[in-house]
């Protein structure tokens, strides 16, 4: 498929989702009303309370928190040439996990700490996850992609210890429900004010990383070679690795753990557009924002009038394909 066609399609599977987003749910709402709570012509009713003030706010992040993991998964992926890179599996997420409920149960920053405390807290969390794996996975001999996954799964499985200990020793109780549902990721906390943070990181973090496409290109041949090519690999890895952990910390502070995206997106990605980081950014973040934005509406559908976490189906759909890839990939091939 021609990459403008492909850009194409997924502007519009992105529109058709967000559309039955807005109209599906326990209150099941026709898309002409949708259409015209949308553009303003419907009078006020709840049925347009319920498009724009509930269900809005909470598509347009899982857009933008769909799309940010899938870029942050696609950028780790070339950073560590391995293909099962990715937030969640490296216990990225579990840093930011821990840093934002740090904050949540401890009440650091009081009145602005859903708006600046807790995604300055996940993104530490994050970025201090993210050196230890990378450093664990590096000692005593080259990195592979086993050395990788169990160094992030060990330093996740810590993390999470951590965050249940914070929970259980320093969460008041209706503190610990809501933390508790927050670790397993979830987008029922949206709203307007929610957005603002996150569509700036997102949008911030892209451009950058997209200007950064030729230096992500020059890693996939070795460190070696992009060294001869005129990279210095370890600062250019180094540089990325802050801003993946900051766009994570921000994703994961507004939305929870939400698993496997990053791991998913980019290989379908790669087999519609290759591998080339100009073209595939821009596809991978779009390709994220809608599976996210379905994966959520499946959440609250599919046990109506109850809302699944939306990282409980998201880690029952990602598991089995990370332990196909594991299958299919021999232990120290590269990305």
């Amino acid at each position: 498929m021609r990459y403008p066609l492909v850009l194409g399609c997924l502007v519009a599977a992105l529109a058709v989702a967000v559309v039955a987003g807005l109209a599906l749910g326990s209150v099941r709402i026709g898309p002409g009303e949708v259409v015209a709570a949308l553009t303003g012509r419907a009078a006020p009713s709840p049925y347009r309370t319920i498009v724009l003030d509930v269900r809005l706010p909470r598509v347009l992040l899982g857009a933008i928190v769909g799309a940010g993991l899938a870029v942050v998964g696609t950028v780790l992926q070339a950073l560590v040439r391995n293909k099962l890179a990715d937030p969640f599996l490296l216990g990225i997420s579990s840093g930011a996990s821990t840093g934002a409920v740090a904050v949540l149960v401890l009440g650091i920053g009081g009145g602005v700490t859903t708006t600046v405390a807790m995604p300055a807290a996940a993104f530490a969390g994050s970025l201090v996850a993210l050196a230890l794996v990378y450093s664990l996975a590096r000692r005593g001999g080259a990195m592979t992609g086993g050395r990788l996954v169990l160094a992030g799964v060990t330093v996740s499985y810590i993390l999470s210890a951590l965050t249940t200990l914070l929970l259980v020793v320093a969460a008041r109780p209706e503190q610990f429900q809501e933390a508790l549902y927050w670790t397993l990721g979830g987008l029922g906390s949206a709203r307007w004010g929610t957005l603002v943070l996150p569509g700036v990181v997102l949008l911030a973090g892209t451009a950058l990383l997209m200007t950064l496409a030729r230096p992500l290109d020059l890693l996939l041949v070795g460190e070696e070679g992009a060294s001869v090519l005129g990279l210095n690999a370890g600062a250019f890895r180094a540089a990325v690795f802050v801003v993946a952990s900051l766009v994570t910390g921000v994703m994961v502070a507004a939305s929870g753990a939400v698993g496997f995206i990053g791991l998913l997106v980019p290989h379908a990605a790669r087999a519609v557009v290759g591998a080339g980081h100009r073209g595939l950014l821009p596809v991978a973040a779009l390709g994220g924002a809608v599976v996210l934005v379905v994966a959520d509406l499946a959440a609250r559908t599919v046990a109506a009038p109850q809302d699944v976490p939306v990282g409980v189906l998201t880690a029952l759909i990602g598991g089995p394909f990370f332990l196909w890839l594991m299958r299919r990939r021999p232990e120290g091939a590269p990305a």
